[in-house]
């Protein structure tokens, strides 16, 4: 009898004990979304940085259709107010025809709804990509841009969705809308880097594969590879709340805590590793993921990678003029700067064009060969409008080959 009393108190004592932590939880829970709320009243976004970071992110998709606005700087109503002509009246973008052929594939893991329903999410996606590469057509549409599209559809509405996914086009994945992905492959270069000063002997194990297999994860920011929406919101709060490289971060520290099974495949073997590696694990601890990656961003910042990886990043990449969210920086600027950028790609193109020509006709060719070089880098040029300096670059390194 008294041990039957006994097992009986005790498990009433255990019920209590965990009435007590759900109730502490569940305080906790509703003074941070109080605080959710406030922060975004006075829009402070420092604060919404640390709710964003904190276990569980920034909560619930009420709070987030207030909340990224704010993180991202985008502003319905003025941006809204700012365009005079319908987008359907704009001219068409070059890419609508891939763009028709992703969305008709979307919604692939969620939202869970009728056919009915689905068929009216894909108009909205596509209606919301179709606005936004209409008013800015410089922006190269890239499989997977739908993926992103999709979450910010899906969080924040038809109609604020389309001022946050410009700032995300504009800001945070220009690089990846560029005329060629060749600059979005350069900041794969600084995973690398970063396993070289958070574990040597990884990155070394790792050295016969490219970091190519990470593309399609940061091209997408992680929207292709998360399949539960509830996680794939939760990830966008902490990457919306800080600079695009931090997603390059992220990538490294996934690496790093599949570090047991990458080390079981023999470094003979780099395609599989490269195989393993493009396949995100099913199930990702994201809040263990996210303490890492913040760790891995203090602890070895881009500026003190080696192999001048961050020096590679050219100076009009979105990893380097987007790195203070404070900055409400204004649509036209990112233009400009999607300009400069693709300039910059041009000339490194011609640059390597022009060397590859210069090999193919080294000596014996001689003085032959160099007018033949001369002739067709004069064309090259005229062509495509490049500069005197340019063309003086090239002469220089002409010479110095024949």
């Amino acid at each position: 009898m008294d041990n039957t009393l006994q097992t009986h108190f005790s498990g009433e004592a255990f019920q209590q004990s965990v009435q007590t932590e759900d109730d502490t939880h569940s305080n906790a829970t509703e003074i941070k979304r109080l605080g959710i709320r406030q922060a975004c009243a006075i829009s402070d976004v420092n604060s919404l940085v640390s709710y964003a970071v904190s276990e569980g992110g920034l909560l619930q998709d009420d709070l987030r259709r207030t909340a990224w606005p704010i993180l991202l700087g985008s502003d319905w109503h003025t941006t809204k107010n700012g365009h005079c002509s319908s987008w359907k009246d704009l001219p068409r973008h070059p890419d609508e025809d891939q763009i028709k052929l992703d969305v008709d594939r979307s919604f692939v893991y969620y939202p869970n709804c009728t056919e009915k329903e689905l068929e009216g999410r894909k108009q909205e996606l596509s209606g919301l990509i179709t606005e936004v590469l209409r008013r800015y057509p410089m922006l190269c549409y890239f499989q997977g841009y739908h993926d992103i599209a999709q979450v910010m559809l899906l969080v924040l509405g038809s109609q604020q969705a389309v001022p946050a996914l410009t700032r995300v086009s504009l800001f945070r994945i220009r690089d990846y809308m560029l005329p060629s992905l060749s600059p979005a492959l350069k900041h794969l270069q600084l995973i690398p880097s970063i396993l070289q000063k958070a574990d040597p002997r990884l990155r070394k194990h790792l050295s016969g594969t490219q970091p190519f297999f990470a593309l399609a994860a940061t091209l997408t920011l992680y929207a292709h590879d998360v399949q539960e929406y509830g996680d794939i919101a939760r990830l966008y709060d902490f990457l919306l709340a800080h600079e695009p490289v931090v997603s390059i971060y992220l990538f490294t520290a996934i690496i790093l805590s599949r570090k047991n099974e990458l080390f079981e495949i023999p470094v003979e073997e780099p395609e599989m590793l490269h195989s393993t590696l493009s396949k995100l694990p099913r199930h990702l601890n994201l809040e263990d993921l996210i303490k890492d990656t913040i760790n891995l961003f203090r602890n070895y910042p881009p500026e003190s990678l080696p192999f001048r990886a961050w020096h590679q990043i050219p100076q009009y990449s979105m990893l380097k003029t987007s790195r203070d969210l404070a900055i409400r920086n204004a649509a036209g600027e990112a233009e400009e700067l999607f300009r400069l950028q693709t300039q910059t790609w041009q000339r490194e193109e011609f640059r390597r064009k022009a060397l590859n020509l210069v090999w193919m006709y080294r000596k014996p060719a001689g003085s032959v060969g160099f007018a033949v070089v001369v002739g067709l880098l004069s064309f090259w040029i005229r062509r495509n409008g490049l500069d005197a300096s340019i063309w003086k670059y090239c002469i220089s390194r002409l010479k110095g080959v024949f």
